[in-house]
């Protein structure tokens, strides 16, 4: 994605847009082409030289920051690696202690061959080849190992979708509004959400649609950068879907804050995710893999069920199923904030439901501050959730259930 440096837009009354770029300009289309050609071109070599033929091809011209920022999306393509014999840091303690010997140590004097050629023994090598490892770990010194090429018109396509993905850095909020539509979409819609860990809540049925609102970035004190770029992914994920209209509110410094709104109908922009895995939490991943080795009565599910919940929904991630068939429905949290989850927990009262836990990680807390309180359907857990207080937590939601 792009750096906040690149970001290009320009706002009308409480509007706000990116500025996007032609994808069929045949000048964009010939630098585009260029730029792909100079990284295949720079593949073994040190990101110093790749970034040497890149300042030398960007000039100062008028395009500075567009081809600034497709520079940034093809560099994020790219692989790169420290290539040295050793530890950088212990051959420059090695050469530093040897040149002692040898004052004064010159550029191209014979002592200074004599010190390299002395450690180089050390470590097995050649003289060349200790110096290239000399200050290896330096940025400019890394190799690029592997670039994923792509097409011309494909880099400005993800330049226009990065572009409207920078806006989101400062999102305070997002409304997302779902046509009634099928089972597939809805699940799409709600799957991604859940994909990307974001604090939302949502409004409506399946028959009706549903207003899905989503807390931005701007709007958390803690772990807001990590948050923001989670939003930003998003976007592209949320072209994949229908029948939706969002419109997200962006905090601005001066003249106050500003809207960028898109349809499911807009064509300008066009998702960069293609036969995306299905969502995988790496939390359930690792629940699961426990729970198959315990010897838990209980079995552990996952779920495919959206429950309704008359003014909102409901759409865990697994089910908690008992040896005579009770079953307590499980949700794992991406990020929340003590606020959302308390929202959320109101949500679940008002419409009477029990059956359900929900496990926060405190890792994901997009806030400070500690819940000021507490509730049987909710555990929190720093690195893996334990089947044992899943089962007593359900356990302790079935016997309360028949008093």
């Amino acid at each position: 994605m792009l750096t906040s440096d690149l970001a290009i837009n320009f706002r009308r009354g409480d509007k706000i847009y990116p500025r996007l770029i032609k994808t069929d300009d045949a000048g964009y289309l010939r630098d585009a082409a260029n730029l792909i050609e100079i990284f295949d071109d720079f593949i073994g070599k040190t990101r110093g030289e790749l970034e040497g033929e890149l300042e030398e091809y960007v000039g100062t011209g008028t395009d500075y920051r567009i081809l600034r920022g497709l520079i940034k999306l093809l560099t994020d393509r790219c692989e790169f690696e420290t290539s040295s014999v050793a530890e950088p840091s212990k051959i420059r303690q090695k050469v530093f202690l040897e040149a002692r010997k040898f004052q004064p140590v010159l550029p191209d004097s014979e002592n200074r061959n004599k010190v390299l050629e002395t450690v180089a023994a050390e470590f097995e090598t050649n003289a060349k080849t200790l110096f290239s490892s000399l200050y290896a770990d330096l940025s400019a010194q890394q190799k690029m190992t592997e670039f994923e090429t792509c097409r011309a018109k494909d880099l400005l396509e993800r330049y226009n979708l990065a572009q409207a993905q920078a806006l989101l850095y400062k999102c305070v909020e997002m409304k997302i509004r779902v046509a009634p539509s099928d089972a597939a979409n809805y699940r799409s819609i709600f799957g991604w959400i859940k994909h990307f860990g974001l604090i939302h809540s949502v409004i409506g049925n399946a028959a009706n649609g549903y207003e899905i609102r989503l807390t931005g970035a701007a709007s958390l004190f803690h772990r807001s950068q990590k948050y923001g770029i989670q939003m930003s992914v998003f976007l592209p994920a949320l072209l994949l879907c229908k029948d939706w209209k969002m419109s997200a509110e962006i905090s601005q410094k001066e003249k106050g804050n500003v809207f960028y709104e898109l349809t499911s109908e807009q064509t300008d922009l066009t998702s960069c995710y293609f036969d995306e895995p299905e969502y995988e939490n790496p939390d359930i991943k690792k629940l699961l893999k426990i729970w198959e080795k315990s010897s838990a009565e209980w079995s552990l599910q996952e779920n495919c069920k959206v429950i309704d919940l008359g003014r909102t929904t409901f759409i865990p991630d697994l089910v908690l199923v008992s040896p005579d068939g009770k079953e307590i429905y499980l949700d794992i949290l991406g990020f929340w904030t003590p606020k959302s989850l308390q929202k959320r927990l109101e949500e679940f009262q008002a419409a009477n439901f029990k059956k359900f836990i929900i496990a926060a990680s405190q890792e994901l807390r997009g806030s400070r501050e500690e819940p000021l309180w507490t509730s049987a359907n909710v555990i929190f857990y720093k690195t893996k959730i334990e089947p044992r207080l899943l089962i007593e937590t359900a356990e302790n939601l079935i016997q309360t259930s028949r008093a």
